[in-house]
């Protein structure tokens, strides 16, 4: 029996031990996130109270807002499809995107962004660490937890990356291939 243990947590490390740099942290942070909370407020609270902006290219513009960067490669990706619909097929626009398509397609942009989210953090906390447990990073980063992980554990959660990469660059095809449509002469 070999005399072995792997650590179960990790730690995130402080950008620095001076208070005063801290501060500059916490007061520079927290206005990119208000910023950005505030920006995310006034697409929502707008295209909510204005009837003429209730269309699905508003429709999926409020859900972006809503998402995080997980899901926003699936709703940039029906939101192409949107343009390409009303442009190289007005006629058919109140048929392809009614608003029953366009919930399906938000709900499927949100359900992969959860099942994306989900299927990395559960294996993610599920690896075990036995290079140390300290990040020095501020964000919880994959691939700086996977440097801490025992031989070839890392495996599972490098094949989930591969797997994200392959969907986000389909729907970075599918994105161009709409716009080339668009653009090209009909």
């Amino acid at each position: 029996m070999s005399n072995s243990s792997s650590i179960t947590q990790f730690l995130l490390l402080a950008f620095t031990d001076t208070r005063e740099l801290q501060l500059l942290h916490f007061w520079l942070f927290l206005g990119i996130y208000l910023a950005a909370l505030l920006g995310n407020g006034l697409i929502i609270t707008t295209i909510a109270w204005d009837q003429h902006l209730h269309t699905p290219m508003f429709f999926f513009l409020l859900n972006l807002a809503l998402l995080d960067l997980a899901a926003e490669y699936s709703l940039l990706t029906i939101m192409s499809y949107d343009r390409y619909v009303a442009i190289c097929k007005p006629l058919h626009y109140g048929t392809l995107l009614g608003s029953r398509a366009c919930v399906h397609m938000a709900a499927a942009a949100w359900a992969t962004g959860f099942l994306n989210a989900l299927l990395h953090t559960a294996n993610t906390f599920s690896l075990p660490l036995c290079k140390g447990n300290a990040l020095g990073q501020f964000f919880c980063e994959i691939p700086q937890i996977l440097k801490l992980c025992c031989s070839n554990s890392y495996l599972r959660e490098a094949g989930l990356l591969v797997v994200t990469v392959l969907v986000a660059f389909g729907c970075f095809v599918f994105i161009v291939v709409s716009y080339v449509q668009i653009f090209r002469p009909c």
